[in-house]
């Protein structure tokens, strides 16, 4: 760590060393937002499911054009118009006793989480190159998780159905802490820039087609939308569905696997990050799709004995393999995307990433409330588990088609074949 920390540079540093104070207080809301419409605000729970997707939507709609907008105007601007959005969004749900009031209130959260992710990866992506790229992205994943961690416990003591002044109070907070990145990128990182210049942008015209045209980011962006369907599409709906309905634990057993989760992330994430450095990251996924296999397995077990020990131990164990597996993604993928991109087009390959990412958030939970409103555990497990494997089969593809220096391999190792061009090359129509 002390190795990684003197290599970053000052605008590194500062990005970094203020990741966990910033996702604190989204970790306040995350966790409680849907119980804020449904027992303090009074709206029924199948409105308030409604509301709640519309964060999702507006952020996968927004995506596209948002990655665009950062390629033309740069990652800076484009991230302070949605942390305006983001505070605007926190304050006004703070006070929605009103669905319509609710509904602009997500919408506008839903514009900065369309966004941020593209921006903040490009941010990224021009202060640090290469090796070093890899691990910040896993660095940053252990601080996010660290700081929405700690946001849902200090939330969870706090919060009272029965005090709305409470929840008010954990809103307005949410937008507090957007305050310290914008004044990142007003002060220390204003002169970070994310796009070409005009004279060097002979690639402008070139849009999402030609993008997704390369086979070694239509194999890259098919596999993100797997591990999303298969992984976090499952966290908010699939796994506690079957948590409480198949392996019939408690929900104090529920929550507590999600701060094993967050546990097994702050702890494990230096330590993997030491062994995959120089790696290929293809490989790293497929050790990543048997991790996740062995995971959901544990949980398919955990059911076969419901309302036992054993069960709550499978529920707790399946969370902490399962975020094992999360140390292994979040470090390769975004850097991916951005070893293939260039600076004309670093937004929109961020976009595409947040894009498969969303889509495979909303289809996850639609999938897993088929299944399992029908009792068909067995085959919802067996899905997942051939979804890991199915990440396995997409990474040996991509490993055919990826550029050696996109797939994390050093200068002295033999190139991979490739089916393609790198990504950064310019596509003429």
């Amino acid at each position: 760590m002390r190795g990684f920390w003197g290599a970053l540079p000052v605008e590194g540093r500062w990005l970094l060393s203020t990741v966990a104070i910033q996702t604190l207080g989204r970790g306040l809301t995350l966790p409680f937002t849907i119980i804020y419409l449904h027992e303090v605000r009074g709206f029924d729970l199948g409105l308030s499911g409604a509301l709640m997707s519309l964060i999702a939507i507006v952020g996968l709609v927004v995506t596209g054009p948002g990655g665009t907008l950062i390629d033309r105007f740069g990652a800076r601007k484009i991230l302070l118009a949605g942390l305006a959005c983001m505070i605007a969004g926190c304050t006004l749900l703070a006070y929605a006793t009103h669905p319509a009031v609710a509904a602009v209130a997500l919408v506008l959260i839903g514009v900065n989480f369309g966004v941020s992710w593209p921006g903040f990866n490009a941010l990224i992506a021009a202060v640090v190159e290469g090796d070093l790229r890899q691990q910040y992205f896993g660095v940053n994943f252990a601080l996010v998780n660290l700081g929405i961690g700690i946001g849902g416990i200090i939330g969870g003591f706090y919060v009272d159905v029965d005090s709305p002044e409470t929840f008010t109070v954990i809103f307005l907070v949410d937008a507090i802490s957007c305050l310290i990145p914008v004044a990142l990128l007003l002060g220390p990182l204003r002169h970070v820039r994310t796009q070409s210049e005009p004279s060097d942008d002979a690639a402008t015209g070139v849009g999402y087609r030609q993008i997704l045209r390369q086979p070694a980011v239509l194999w890259l962006t098919l596999l993100t939308f797997l591990a999303m369907f298969i992984g976090y599409g499952q966290m908010e709906a699939g796994f506690p569905a079957y948590a409480r309905q198949v392996a019939e634990v408690s929900t104090r057993v529920i929550g507590l696997s999600f701060a094993v989760n967050t546990a097994v992330i702050v702890l494990l994430q230096f330590a993997v990050l030491a062994r995959i450095s120089g790696r290929r990251r293809t490989r790293v996924m497929w050790v990543m799709a048997l991790v996740w296999a062995g995971s959901w397995l544990i949980l398919g077990a955990a059911g076969l004995l419901p309302d036992t020990l054993a069960a709550a131990i499978g529920v707790l164990a399946f969370m902490g393999v399962f975020a094992f597996g999360e140390t292994l993604l979040q470090p390769t993928v975004p850097a991916i995307y951005n070893d293939l991109a260039s600076d004309h087009n670093r937004g929109r390959y961020n976009a595409i990433n947040s894009a498969a990412f969303q889509g495979g958030a909303i289809a996850g939970p639609i999938a897993a409330g088929l299944l399992l409103d029908q009792g068909l555990s067995v085959l919802y497990i067996a899905v997942m588990v051939a979804g890991c494997l199915g990440i396995g089969v997409l990474a040996a593809a991509l490993e055919r088609r990826i550029p050696a220096s996109a797939n994390g391999v050093r200068e002295h190792e033999p190139e991979p074949v490739s089916g393609s061009e790198p990504a950064s090359e310019p596509v003429d129509d």
